[in-house]
């Protein structure tokens, strides 16, 4: 697939197949993240990888909207230091951003879904995954197939119209 294609065929995918991802995919996927753009390079960000299905069940309690973690073959935890100041806070969560994305559009051109969630219970998170307390688990990032349909270019998304978000010159 290609990357216009990747792009179109991305979408959240919360329900997965029993199949395995192979090393080499997951490692092309965390090499996306590792290779995005950082504010002044950065690089703040650290991924850990879960592929230990009882670690994923545990990881999926850790907020509401990530029971699809529980299902997944594997997570992508991304984590953040504490910021000294809010301008790098919002450095960092623009980056991560970034990586989400890049990250997301290489497992799409894999035929492996993603769907993220955010982090409620942080003391939790970091005691699953072993992270220092002045670091926060971001986001998750779940990985698997899709169970119900392959990833294909979506021809017409649910997306608010291309000429109403897109304003030329001016507002």
């Amino acid at each position: 697939m290609d990357a216009w294609d990747a792009i179109r065929a991305r979408r959240n995918v919360r329900s997965y197949t029993a199949e395995p991802i192979p090393d080499d995919v997951v490692d092309r996927i965390l090499e996306a993240g590792w290779r995005s753009p950082s504010a002044r390079n950065n690089q703040h960000w650290d991924f850990v990888i879960v592929t230990d299905p009882a670690v994923l069940q545990d990881l999926s309690t850790v907020w509401v909207g990530a029971g699809h973690i529980a299902g997944a073959r594997a997570a992508i935890a991304l984590v953040l230091p504490d910021a000294p100041d809010e301008r790098t806070r919002l450095m960092d969560q623009y980056d991560l951003g970034q990586a989400t994305m890049a990250m997301a559009v290489a497992a799409t051109d894999a035929g492996v879904g993603t769907g993220h969630s955010a982090v409620g219970d942080q003391e939790r998170a970091r005691a699953i995954l072993g992270v220092p307390e002045d670091h926060t688990v971001a986001y998750l990032l779940g990985l698997g197939y899709p169970a119900d349909r392959p990833l294909a270019p979506i021809r017409k998304p649910n997306r608010r119209p291309f000429t109403e978000v897109v304003h030329r010159g001016r507002w």
